[in-house]
């Protein structure tokens, strides 16, 4: 599917196909818990190097085994202390101030301290990672050995969050320079790279960090990643229990992974539907009336293309903003219910009683999913004209903008980095740039206002783009990741992987 996180480079994967196998988990760990834990990933990470391939999502267990964050997210999706043990702001939300630990030491034996940290930040802000830019704009000092300052010219509400993820990964500085800093990772994190054993893009082993400063935290004596490009490969490698967990690509294998005896972990990340982007009506004058955006929403049968296009797995919804979001609101989710008759009357009422024509991009990697899309809309007169513009161009295309309106999969982002990626004027996925005065007032309240103000123009800017019909989302798509009957797992809210730290045996 087309999966878009914020500031990255498009990914398009028709499917994701897994090769590879694993080991068992016996013993007592560093942690007196357990030996081994092994791993079913679906992708392999770039580069280990922090300013080139650093990120999260399907990727983040690479890097989590080897660096530590600034800060950690626990099961619950909750910030809390990691390298840094506290932190605050200045009166106005530009400076942020970090307390660092004194203790941790990185595994070529350097020591980790505000400078190594600041260096780090900066190596991350001035690469090419998926999400450099969140870190544009914003400089680091260290005033002293474990104090680090981040320094904005406006408040950022998603800087905490970006420390806890790739932009708060902390790599030693002096591997900076060395010719296989990209595979050969140095970190402060609970395990080293086995680099003699490991095989770059399939297989990834690691050993306990003997030195590790947070040992309660590690569970097993050694860690193995195994990349799987083939959906029957994983299978066969979980009914031949080579696996302790893995990511399932293809929620039509549920059912086989459940028979052998698995347990499946689960969580929305992503929403699939129709971005209504040219909303000013500069390319299609229909899209600016309200009444027809209105009635694009009630033209969709969101329980009918769950079914067709996720087997059922995942949520209706009406808003981007996800359910882990103060901005969330379960009775918007029934504002559009749907109503080809209704939505017939809409567009007679805004002047288009005989429907109209819209220009769309598609691909034949989701073919079924641009089928059902026309057909619903032919449904309301609305005939869709498709342009396959190929692969290599479909988002370098509409964001050029060489289209009104799009189905697109998008990533549901933490509350500030989404309005920065689909809402704001200057918003990646805002391509016509957009705008409307109740918008950015309220964007403007967010991102300056307390806590209290904030989280009422959260819920109000959600409303109000649903009652303003800016986007149709259809569903939101169930994450899926199974574990074997020894391993125990709390499945993170917000990331596509679950922590490594929140594995653990079962006694």
């Amino acid at each position: 599917m087309f999966r878009w996180k914020a500031t990255a480079a498009l990914a398009v994967a028709a499917a994701l196909t897994l090769t590879g196998c694993a080991g068992d988990n016996t013993g007592s760990g560093t942690g007196g818990e357990g030996a081994q834990l092994t791993l079913g990933a679906i992708a392999a990470p770039t580069s280990y190097d922090i300013g080139a391939g650093a990120e999260y999502g399907n990727r983040s267990p690479f890097f989590q085994a080897v660096f530590d964050t600034i800060l950690q997210k626990n099961a619950q999706g909750e910030i809390e202390p990691w390298l840094a043990t506290k932190w605050e702001y200045n009166a106005d939300n530009t400076v942020l101030t970090l307390t660092l630990r004194d203790d941790v030491t990185f595994s070529d034996g350097t020591k980790l301290d505000a400078d190594a940290v600041v260096k780090s930040l900066e190596r991350f802000r001035d690469g090419t990672s998926p999400q450099a830019a969140t870190l544009a704009g914003k400089t680091f000092a260290a005033p002293d050995a474990t104090t680090v300052t981040i320094t904005q010219s406006a408040p950022d509400p998603s800087l905490i969050n970006l420390l806890s993820i790739a932009p708060g990964l902390v790599e030693a500085p002096s591997s900076f320079d060395n010719p296989d800093v990209s595979t050969n990772p140095v970190g402060s994190g609970p395990y080293i790279l086995d680099t003699a054993s490991s095989v770059t893009g399939t297989t990834y082993n690691y050993t306990a960090n003997p030195n590790y400063w947070n040992k309660d935290a590690v569970k097993y004596e050694k860690l193995t990643i195994n990349v799987f490009d083939d959906v029957t490969a994983t299978i066969n490698a979980i009914k031949a229990g080579e696996l302790n967990g893995a990511k399932i690509a293809d929620n039509n294998t549920i059912t086989e992974v459940e028979g052998a005896g698995w347990t499946i972990e689960s969580n929305e990340l992503d929403f699939q539907g129709l971005l209504l982007l040219d909303r000013a009506g500069t390319m299609a004058p229909e899209l600016a009336d309200v009444k027809v955006r209105q009635a694009i929403n009630m033209a969709f049968d969101r329980e009918a293309l769950l079914q067709s296009l996720q087997t059922g797995y995942g949520t209706v919804t009406e808003q981007v903003f996800p359910a882990t979001s103060v901005a969330y609101d379960e009775s918007l989710d029934s504002t559009y219910a749907y109503d080809p008759a209704a939505a017939k009357k809409l567009l007679a009422e805004a002047g288009y009683p005989n429907g109209f024509t819209l220009n769309m991009p598609t691909t034949p990697a989701f073919q079924q999913t641009f089928d059902l899309v026309a057909q619903q809309l032919s449904d309301i007169g609305i005939t869709v004209n498709y342009t396959d513009p190929g692969s290599a161009n479909f988002i370098a295309d509409m964001l050029a903008p060489k289209y009104p309106a799009t189905w697109m999969a998008l990533e549901q982002n933490p509350d500030w980095q989404l309005i920065n990626f689909m809402i704001a004027p200057n918003a990646t996925f805002n391509p016509f740039k957009s705008e409307d005065p109740k918008v950015d007032a309220l964007i403007s309240t967010i991102q300056t206002g307390s806590q209290a103000e904030s989280d009422s123009a959260l819920k109000e800017l959600n409303k109000y783009i649903v009652d303003q019909a800016w986007f149709a989302p259809f569903f939101r798509v169930q994450g899926t990741f199974a574990t074997d009957p020894n391993t125990n797992l709390e499945f993170w809210p917000t990331n596509a992987y679950p922590s490594i730290f929140d594995f653990s045996p079962k006694n």
